[in-house]
């Protein structure tokens, strides 16, 4: 199976840019050179003089010809599509992450919260300790040859069921040493139960944080509201400051959520700059198209334009301080992951999976609650084998949006439960994410054209 399609070129923050898709090769190029790409495959160069010979010189067009040869005859221009037919992903079903809801319960009331306000539809309940250990064992067991292993202390809200946390962390250290493993631990924490003791025991044993904060006070209080109906940010943020001061060079993330309430989400990320975080992230929400707050494809020129605004900012930033970094705008261009990892994206459902508090096993924690898509549980495996293949075979080379995206091998097929939830179809990728995707794309290669 091959593709029609072979580059994609943008101009953006002053770089004329040209991506060869299927080599990953990036180019930065003058006009004349920009310009002839418009017709070098179906043009030949005599009829590329007659086009553009108003603007150039015949000597110009001829040396931005020659040089477009010798890049295509390179590999790095043009190239073909490695052929896919006996594609093939995850054979061994090797689990290698686990999001472990450790708290189906919450002190938040966010509005948009895809978990219902942290008890997924469901009971609020917290996760035995039982649970708990059977969900490393599980991954420990079903890990094949992989040594390093990831695991997600996750909610509702993780610090309302913290001693667990530190239960599991203690366990896993001993199985550690029995299998030969090694566990990555996160955890992703709303912020409000932060004190001195949990900071310092995060700290010692998290590879990283995750905290949320949706930027602006009047942003943050309008969404992320405490069980009482009053705003979070005055609670939170002194605590995250905290947090992340003890934190000192190890990883974290602050991360938010935009909704359509604030499409100029430019100045919440400036606001995390602001209160000195240098590890950031605004995602945007998915959620019923009926909320008030929902994305609608009528946001999505704006919202595009704001991508390319922060853009703007965020190199002004980086260029006297390296340090700060925007998640989306994260892209590696020299020998990024295999073929396999870039076309198959996260691995829900396949290598990465959720553990709900009574020991069941989900694709990702975006459809937990959902009966439809349980896989089993941490007693005795996956059991429906159907719905783990549907996963395993939803990649670019199956979906039909994405054989001919010039994005495909960057952003890997897009999310599968945000295809879900908009289609109800993990194989038809959620429309205006695809977009927003391919702007945050163009973003952070220009990023780094105006950087190195």
């Amino acid at each position: 199976m091959l593709y029609s399609k072979k580059i994609h070129k943008f101009y953006l923050n002053n770089k004329y840019i040209v991506l060869d898709i299927n080599s990953g090769a990036v180019h930065l190029v003058d006009k004349i050179a920009y310009d002839v790409l418009d017709y070098y495959e179906s043009k030949d160069l005599k009829e590329i003089l007659s086009i553009l010979s108003n603007e150039y010189s015949q000597k110009e067009i001829e040396e931005a010809y020659e040089e477009i040869n010798k890049i295509k005859e390179e590999g790095l221009l043009f190239s073909e599509a490695i052929n896919i037919d006996n594609f093939t992903y995850n054979s061994q079903n090797v689990v290698k992450a686990l999001c472990l809801h450790v708290a189906h319960d919450c002190n938040l009331r966010c509005k948009y919260c895809f978990a219902s306000q942290g008890d997924f539809k469901g009971e609020r309940l917290m996760m035995p300790l039982e649970v708990g250990k059977k969900a490393l064992e599980f991954i420990v067991n079903s890990s094949g040859n992989r040594r390093n292993l990831e695991v997600d202390f996750f909610g509702g809200e993780p610090l309302m069921n913290f001693e667990l946390v530190k239960e599991l962390v203690s366990y896993g250290r001993k199985l550690e040493k029995i299998y030969n493993k090694r566990f990555r631990f996160t955890i992703t924490t709303n912020g409000v139960l932060l004190d001195e003791d949990n900071m310092e025991f995060i700290n010692e044993n998290m590879d990283n944080v995750v905290l949320s904060l949706d930027g602006r006070k009047e942003v943050n209080d309008n969404m992320r509201k405490t069980i009482n109906g009053q705003g979070s940010y005055d609670t939170i943020v002194p605590k995250i400051i905290n947090m992340v001061r003890k934190r000192g060079d190890k990883d974290y993330f602050v991360r938010g959520t935009f909704t359509g309430n604030n499409l100029d989400f430019t100045q919440d990320i400036l606001e995390f700059y602001n209160l000195g975080f240098k590890k950031v992230s605004i995602e945007p929400v998915v959620t019923d198209p009926k909320e008030e707050y929902a994305i609608k494809e009528e946001d999505l020129d704006k919202i595009l334009k704001e991508y390319e605004k922060f853009s703007k900012e965020y190199i002004k930033i980086k260029k006297v301080d390296r340090d700060f970094t925007f998640f989306h705008f994260m892209i590696n261009l020299n020998q990024g992951p295999c073929v396999i990892k870039r076309a198959t994206g996260c691995g829900a459902g396949s290598e990465y999976m959720a553990v709900t508090p009574e020991g069941d096993l989900y694709p990702c924690h975006q459809f937990v609650g959902n009966e439809d898509f349980k896989l089993g549980d941490v007693y005795e495996g996956v059991k429906n084998s159907d719905i783990r293949q549907k996963f395993k075979q939803a990649n670019v080379f199956s979906k039909e949006e994405c054989k001919n995206c010039w994005a495909r091998f960057y952003c890997s097929g897009g999310c599968h439960a945000n295809a879900f939830n908009a289609n109800k179809d993990i194989t038809k990728p959620y429309k205006i994410g695809c977009e927003m995707e391919k702007k945050r794309i163009e973003c952070a290669i220009s990023i780094l054209a105006n950087l190195e």
